[in-house]
């Protein structure tokens, strides 16, 4: 396991949740939600700096088929424009399918009502990502998902840019 903070991301059209796991990659605990919108990828920033984050980990939705959709697209967008803005920091996609339908469930079982915790289920989404990113790397000794060239165009135009790869 790689030793480091890192941040799990939940992009959504409206909010951004995020998580963080302690130093040594264990455990994800749920941080705060940022509205989509001007300076949340500025925020997300300021996070990965007082955090000293060494990873930023991005849920990528696909849909049950395995398909990335227009949800897809705007998460690599939202990847990319984090990759450009923060170098040497490696942004990471992973598969994320069903994290919001499980936190909300998480949630429900908790006794929290959904609907007024929408800014909760956000966090409860980072939260499973990035979990599931530390688990599965434990579990196999590579890092999870794939790394995002951080070659992209960093506009925050909401595009993913001509440059933005995916890296296997």
């Amino acid at each position: 396991m790689r030793p480091g903070v890192r941040l799990g991301v939940d992009v959504g059209s409206v909010r951004v949740g995020v998580a963080r796991c302690d130093a040594a990659g264990l455990i994800a605990t749920p941080l705060v939600t940022l509205r989509r919108g001007k300076g949340d990828v500025a925020a997300l920033l300021e996070l990965a700096a007082e955090y000293d984050a060494v990873e930023i980990v991005v849920g990528l939705p696909r849909t049950l088929a395995g398909k990335e959709g227009a949800a897809a697209a705007a998460a690599v967008g939202y990847a990319g424009r984090v990759a450009a803005r923060l170098p040497g920091t490696p942004v990471r996609l992973v598969d994320e399918r069903l994290s919001t339908v499980a936190a909300q469930r998480d949630l429900h079982a908790s006794g929290v009502d959904t609907r007024r915790g929408r800014k909760v289920i956000d966090q409860v989404a980072a939260v499973i990502i990035l979990q599931g990113a530390l688990d599965a790397e434990r579990a196999t000794g590579n890092a999870p998902g794939h790394l995002l060239d951080q070659r992209a165009d960093g506009d925050g135009a909401g595009g993913a840019g001509a440059d933005t790869k995916v890296e296997e």
